[in-house]
């Protein structure tokens, strides 16, 4: 069974069409039980760290989250919030990932929104069967510094972290379910990972 959480956050439902493309059928739930004893967990979202963080807090999922064995996927918000910090609203995070997460600098553009590549740093399964670097699309106006955890590095204004692993923990900063083959191909490989 594959469970994409449910919390105070956009987007969810992009995801799951995004699986049932690949012919995978999920569940978006919030309950503990049904989260824990899931094969795969997918954690995505956009929208506000410090809101999303009090929410994840009163429902207790932060804890819940941490604790997980399973395979677990954070995208775009997800990815934040698997940091230690964010500046977005001065968030205490998950801390799962030792980076923090910072706003852009105001000066350029942003948010960073559209199409640009990522380049791998690491070796990992999420990659297998693809080219060493790949273009994604892209919504967002703060970045997780790059990290002992980055296994593929983006760029706009500065490097940041556009895939991380620790563990059992995966995360994406770009949004796979809106970036095309390359997108349904790293949503694949982690559905298929043991």
């Amino acid at each position: 069974m594959i469970v994409i959480i449910k919390y105070n956050a956009g987007n969810i439902r992009s995801v799951q069409n995004a699986l049932l493309r690949l012919g995978y059928k999920s569940v978006i739930t919030d309950n503990h039980a049904e989260i824990s004893k899931a094969d795969k967990v997918i954690f995505p979202g956009v929208g506000e760290a410090s809101s999303a963080m009090a929410y994840l807090r009163e429902k207790q999922l932060d804890t819940l989250i941490v604790s997980l064995k399973q395979p677990v996927l954070g995208i775009c918000l997800g990815l934040q919030l698997l940091c230690k910090d964010s500046e977005e609203g001065n968030t205490k995070c998950l801390g799962v990932f030792n980076t923090s997460t910072k706003r852009f600098p105001p000066e350029d553009k942003v948010p960073h929104m559209g199409w640009n590549n990522f380049k791998m740093s690491a070796k990992s399964d999420l990659f297998k069967e693809m080219p060493s670097e790949n273009d994604v699309y892209y919504v967002h106006g703060y970045y997780a510094e790059v990290c002992d955890d980055t296994i593929a590095t983006g760029d706009y204004i500065k490097p940041f972290s556009s895939i991380m692993k620790k563990g059992n923990f995966y995360a994406m900063q770009f949004h796979p379910e809106k970036s095309a083959n390359v997108g349904e191909k790293l949503l694949k490989n982690f559905l298929e990972i043991k």
